[in-house]
């Protein structure tokens, strides 16, 4: 099994890791009530932010604790519905890659979603979001 070395091989990431979203029980209504049918804007943003985060490649512009700050005034995010974004994240690197790449952007998931989840929950206290 190979690492993650290459922008198709973040596309495949990426690609496998919405087909998984898009079935879940937990969190696929979230993604389906913001995102709908037409996932063409969102997946080159997730290529571009994963290329940035594994191999800092430049591109990415987007602010995803804005993003889901503002996402949960539409659905509450709740403990559940990023303990299993990460779950299903971790699986679908585990299922197609094995290497430091691979475990890079586990361990980079984890901390960007318990950010996320802190943020967004900081926001809803009233409290300071950047």
């Amino acid at each position: 099994m190979n690492d993650i070395e290459t922008r198709q091989d973040i596309e495949l990431l990426v690609n496998t890791f919405y087909e998984k979203v898009k079935q879940d029980d937990t969190i696929g209504f979230i993604f389906h009530t913001i995102i709908g049918e037409d996932w063409s804007h969102h997946l080159p943003i997730m290529y571009q932010f994963w290329s940035t985060i594994l191999f800092g490649e430049e591109g990415y512009k987007g602010n995803p604790i804005r993003t889901h700050i503002e996402l949960d005034k539409k659905i509450t995010l709740k403990k559940p519905h990023y303990e299993r974004w990460v779950t299903l994240w971790n699986d679908t690197v585990n299922d197609l890659y094995k290497g430091k790449t691979a475990d890079e952007a586990m361990k980079k998931a984890k901390l960007m979603i318990d950010l996320i989840e802190m943020k967004v929950n900081a926001s809803r206290d009233g409290r300071s979001i950047l």
